[in-house]
């Protein structure tokens, strides 16, 4: 989740050369493989095809699994191992961000811009270019947000889109999938208020999919796969309706630094 360009550097291409890998293809109606089958290298390589459906997603998600790939390329599906996630209770707000936190020239809002949200995380950034944020995935996630699946939490600072983040909330997790930043911690203030959000309704999980020293730094942690997946299946036994979150509202955590 979350990422704040782990993704970008690393395209699907290469991965898919002839001889490279031996991975399943998905047709339409072909479950996922299990988990153990995932390749070693590149990490968590699943299987490829399949769509990016609602039915196929929310699956994958339920499974630890999701999609990665670069325009142009199948659907690849992934399952790294180990498995970045962040406890709602552990996450690490330095003196200067809640500096930032209490001074509230900021409003933070849920699901008003979804799409937006997805085009701020899809932008080139700084030495990058390209995206995995492909239209087939705005189109997609589009979809789950509609469903009330898939949100957004977003930071507007004078008036306009400084930051925000998106995932997908099934039963106590939220997947999250990717964050930005146009102004200094606007991501990270997103983050807070998802944080919030999710500790004041029961959830216990976020999945960050993989490690990167910044969501280290704000107190994710490695896990096994094999525990994540039998995390997921305790956590995803608890229904939760899916639906908007705009009447989610913000108050501000105290320091953990």
């Amino acid at each position: 989740m979350l990422d704040t360009g782990s993704r970008r550097q690393c395209g699907a291409a290469v991965f898919l050369d002839p001889g490279s890998c031996m991975i399943p293809w998905l047709e339409r109606d072909t479950p996922f493989p299990p988990l153990r089958a995932a390749l070693k290298h590149p990490n968590g390589l699943l299987a490829a095809g399949g769509d990016l459906s609602p039915e196929r997603l929310l699956d994958g998600y339920r499974h630890g699994i999701f999609p990665w790939f670069s325009e142009g390329d199948p659907i690849l599906w992934w399952s790294p191992d180990p498995r970045m996630v962040l406890v709602p209770k552990e996450l690490k707000i330095s003196r200067s961000l809640a500096k930032t936190l209490r001074n509230r020239r900021y409003a933070v809002r849920f699901d008003s811009a979804f799409e937006d949200v997805m085009r701020g995380c899809a932008a080139p950034r700084e030495g990058e270019s390209g995206t995995w944020i492909t239209a087939q995935m705005l189109e997609a996630y589009g979809r789950l947000h509609r469903l009330g699946y898939a949100h957004s939490v977003e930071t507007w600072i004078d008036g306009g889109l400084a930051g925000g983040l998106y995932g997908v909330a099934l039963g106590r997790v939220f997947f999250g999938e990717s964050m930005f930043s146009r102004l200094r911690d606007a991501s990270k203030i997103a983050l807070a208020a998802l944080v919030a959000h999710l500790d004041s309704t029961g959830f216990a999980l976020i999945d960050c999919q993989m490690r990167t020293s910044h969501l280290e730094s704000l107190g994710a942690r490695e896990i096994p796969r094999a525990r994540f997946a039998r995390v997921l299946e305790e956590l995803l036994h608890y229904p939760r309706a899916p639906g908007n979150w705009s009447g989610a509202s913000f108050a501000n955590e105290p320091c953990r630094s």
